[in-house]
């Protein structure tokens, strides 16, 4: 965890104070919303929306202790009316919240889109675990890099996250389009495949902001840069990805039930 460099602009400062705030209020009403839909999705689709909720509930965790920790780094303040000042205290700012975050999170995120696709439940395990562990294994290779100030070991630990990386992303992309075009009706299969491409499409915003300090960026403006591109893709990763799981349980429940309804 590399020191936070001095000479923090007000307007630099607070664009990460707002974005850490964001991602609390997201994740948190997104954890809500979707444990009170619980009730209204059949049995078969819980697991993977009580996942969501779980997801999100990890985020908002630990968004607050990333923004706890952010507020304790600085002071900032106003000296006879002129312009606010943005001062380190010296307190450690611990990023490393969000590596454990998405340790903890982004297997879960996959395997709650392979749940509700409500695929074989051999090719549902298979998935499941390649996936999961695939991800694992993406997060921990980005950590060293991540609190490396030597562009070389940044450039080093970024290639070799990206193979897991990947693998994922082929695979939500090109290998589960078999199972997209068998879900039970056009609009089911129009959400499966928004979540599995608004998976890629989040998931590929972080290599670009992971590599913010290695293109030349350095110092105050990259930090913010950082937190907030990762911040905003979280959200998108996560709460709006899980608005997609949601919709795509609730469309499948109501087939279920309508199929269940029918006379004999």
């Amino acid at each position: 965890m590399a020191p936070l460099p001095d000479g923090f602009s007000y307007a630099e400062w607070n664009a990460t104070y707002n974005a850490l705030s964001f991602g609390i209020a997201a994740m948190g009403s997104a954890t809500i919303f979707f444990w009170l839909q619980l009730p209204n999705v059949t049995k078969s689709y819980r697991t993977a929306l009580t996942i969501t909720g779980i997801v999100t509930l990890i985020a908002t965790y630990h968004y607050i202790r990333i923004f706890n920790s952010w507020s304790e780094a600085f002071t900032v303040a106003s000296k006879d009316g002129g312009d606010y000042a943005v001062k380190l205290t010296g307190a450690p700012f611990n990023d490393g919240y969000r590596y454990v975050d998405w340790l903890l999170t982004v297997p879960l995120l996959l395997i709650e889109l392979i749940l509700v696709m409500k695929l074989p439940q051999a090719e549902t395990v298979s998935l499941s675990w390649k996936l999961g562990l695939a991800s694992a294994l993406m997060v921990a290779l980005g950590y060293p890099g991540e609190i490396q100030e030597d562009l070389a070991v940044r450039w080093f630990w970024w290639c070799l996250s990206m193979i897991p990386f990947c693998y994922v992303v082929f695979t939500l992309a090109v290998g589960l389009n078999e199972a997209t075009s068998k879900q039970p009706s056009p609009a089911a299969a129009s959400l499966a495949s928004a979540a599995r491409y608004l998976t890629v499409l989040s998931w590929c915003t972080y290599p670009f902001v992971y590599m913010v300090k290695s293109v030349g960026l350095a110092g105050p403006a990259a930090t913010m840069y950082e937190q907030v591109g990762y911040s905003l893709a979280d959200v998108l990763a996560k709460a709006v990805f899980g608005v997609l799981i949601w919709a795509l349980a609730s469309e499948k429940s109501a087939i279920e039930e309508s199929g269940k309804l029918l006379p004999a």
